[in-house]
């Protein structure tokens, strides 16, 4: 619980806790305590479930506002996917896809971090020539991890215990075929995504070995250059696609 979430709930128990004592203490208000009749009982235990539940309802929606505002605003790192991705790792049908998603991410760290060192060594951080490479690297970077965050997103809607099951009622006959193969056909759908957006990322790191083939042999670039490069239309035209895509 953040220090926010704790100002707002604090807020919230300490209004109705005080309307309470102020209802219930008339003295404190300057009336003098009288016998309660009929209606003022009737009155009071309306105000009691009513605060009982405005208590239950607020403290709810204020904890549940901040988790999903986290959520939303949350900017995943490099170790999150990690994270995400090996907590799919019971999902048998995606287990080496699961693992090599992770050896993915490991070989582009590794390929961005030389591809950056090797520039460094042409130009300087401040050139412009270096802040176009850096940020195509960056948006090739961020298609990656979208593909990942894609990836994520049918394992985790993914049912491996009802894809079980439907393989062994197939097997004993239980359920109609024609039921039974629809069902395989939505499954089939997940599986060939996540293939197909795994063979994407390994397009890209095979994108990234072309650009540094190509200029691990440069000792310069001359201006105008930088955009001619093979390896470099590859990528740009790889960037233009996602968002093209994306949009």
């Amino acid at each position: 619980m953040d220090r926010t979430e704790l100002i707002q709930l604090s807020g919230l128990n300490s209004g109705i806790a005080a309307a309470n004592i102020i209802t219930f203490s008339p003295r404190l208000i300057g009336l003098e305590l009288l016998g309660a009749g009929a209606f003022e009982t009737a009155l009071g235990s309306t105000f009691i479930f009513l605060s009982a539940a405005l208590l239950v309802y607020g403290n709810y929606k204020i904890h549940t506002r901040r988790k999903n505002g986290d959520q939303t605003s949350k900017i995943w790192t490099v170790e999150d996917y990690i994270k995400a991705l090996n907590a799919h790792r019971e999902l048998k049908t995606f287990e080496k896809t699961t693992d090599l998603l992770l050896d993915q991410i490991d070989r582009l760290r590794i390929k961005n971090k030389t591809i950056r060192n090797i520039l460094l060594q042409i130009f300087s951080a401040s050139e412009m020539s270096y802040k176009k490479f850096d940020k195509a690297i960056a948006d090739v970077e961020k298609i990656f991890f979208m593909n990942i965050r894609s990836i994520l997103n049918k394992l985790d809607a993914f049912d491996e215990k009802d894809y079980s099951f439907a393989r062994k009622e197939y097997k004993e006959g239980t359920f109609p075929e024609q039921l039974v193969k629809e069902k395989f056909e939505v499954y089939s759908e997940y599986i060939n995504f996540v293939k197909a957006a795994t063979e994407d990322n390994e397009q890209i790191l095979l994108k990234l070995d072309k650009l540094l083939l190509e200029i691990s042999g440069l000792n310069s670039i001359e201006s105008g250059q930088l955009e001619q490069m093979a390896g470099m239309i590859e990528i740009d035209n790889l960037i233009k696609q996602a968002k093209y895509y994306k949009n």
